[in-house]
This record gives structure tokens, C-alpha cells and sequence, in this order.
């Protein structure tokens, strides 16, 4: 019996062309798995149409810009993605735990290393793979996280604009205001690596 995602991924190839191009849509091209970005149909007044795009390299996260035939045939590209909890992180391996099947996932830290700087222990992270690799995680957007070592707080310091560094208990270091305090827990937009607001526990 074919498992519920092989059934999908079967179903789900077949060619697309330029002009079916949407954004967030996956396509293989020139060995490379591409998320679209932007793109922009474009009629010249002579010459022919085109299409242009910005797309993402999945694989390695890089950004190019080119430009397509509206005629151009291409193979959709299908994305499995999967809720995972995070276990652990040791020298070499971050350690993911499938709740449903309670198998352990092993990424190695230097594939994920950064997205994994705002995760804590037992957070759940999106795990996305092609053709059955593993290439990304999604934490959390937003997390909450201990303050382990910042300067001093004063609660009447509010000057506009006016940050400091502080240590999360995950090791990353990120600017806070400064009325923030070294035993206060703060939310994080990990996206953007910006603290949000101060958390009342």
C-alpha cells in the first residue's frame, strides 16, 4: 500500500506552464527546485510577451531574478511539509520527534542552524523536505524566551528607539528596549529576529 504522500506527490506532478506561474508556486528547472517569489507579465509593444520573475532556491535559500516564456513547461514541484517537535540539539544534530509516530528525525545543525536560533526544547517546528530531503524548518513566528543576561532595567527608561543587547536562553542575542530586564520573558518574531513585547508569567 502507497503511503498518503506518495499518493500526493503522484498526483500532484504534472507540467505547468510560465503563464500558469502564481506566487508560492514550486516548479523544478535547471536541477533546481524554485518558489515563486514575484512575477510580472509583460507585453512589450514589439517583440513578445514574457514573464518575468524573482524566485527562491529552496534547496539553498538564494534569491535570483529571470525571465520566461509564457509557453515554457516546467514540473511542479510538490513540498511535503510535516509538524514536528523539536527533542534536542547535540554537537552535530538537531533532534525532531514525529507526534504521530513518535519516530525521531535527525537534520544535521549545519543544513538548519539558523533557522533554529529562537526554538527551544519541545517547540513545534514545520519540517519541510523534496523528494523525501529534508531542506528547511519553520520555528514558530512567534516564541517566548527567557532573558538570561542583558544590562540593568530601569522601568522609567523608555527613550524612543533606544535598544541593548540581550542573551536568550537559546544563546541568541537580539536588541531590546531598555526598560527590558535580565528576568523578564519576551515574544520574538522569529522572521525577523525583533522582540515584540515583554510577557507577564
Amino acid at each position: 500500500m502507497e503511503d498518503f504522500r506518495t499518493q500526493e506527490r503522484k498526483r500532484y506532478k504534472h507540467m505547468i506552464t510560465a503563464g500558469d506561474f502564481r506566487n508560492g508556486r514550486t516548479f523544478e528547472h535547471e536541477g533546481n527546485v524554485y518558489q515563486i517569489v514575484e512575477f510580472q507579465h509583460v507585453k512589450p509593444g514589439k517583440g513578445a510577451a514574457f514573464v518575468r520573475t524573482k524566485l527562491k532556491n529552496i534547496i539553498n535559500g538564494g534569491v535570483v531574478e529571470k525571465t520566461f516564456r509564457p509557453t515554457e513547461k516546467f514540473e511542479e514541484a510538490h513540498i511535503d511539509r510535516k509538524d514536528m517537535s523539536y527533542s534536542y540539539g547535540d554537537d552535530d544534530f538537531y533532534h525532531f520527534m514525529d507526534n504521530e509516530t513518535f519516530d525521531m528525525l535527525d537534520i544535521a545543525k549545519s543544513e538548519i542552524e539558523d533557522a533554529m536560533k529562537f526554538v527551544k526544547e519541545n517547540d513545534i517546528c514545520r519540517v519541510m523536505s523534496y523528494k523525501g530531503k529534508v531542506f528547511g524548518v519553520e520555528p514558530p513566528t512567534f516564541v517566548e524566551l527567557a532573558i538570561t543576561e542583558t544590562e540593568p532595567g530601569f522601568a522609567g527608561n523608555t527613550a524612543t528607539g533606544a535598544t541593548k543587547p540581550a542573551t536568550l536562553e537559546t544563546g541568541a542575542v537580539i536588541q531590546v528596549p531598555l526598560f527590558v530586564d535580565g528576568s523578564d520573558i519576551i515574544r520574538v518574531d522569529t522572521r525577523t529576529g525583533e522582540y515584540m513585547e515583554r510577557v507577564n508569567k
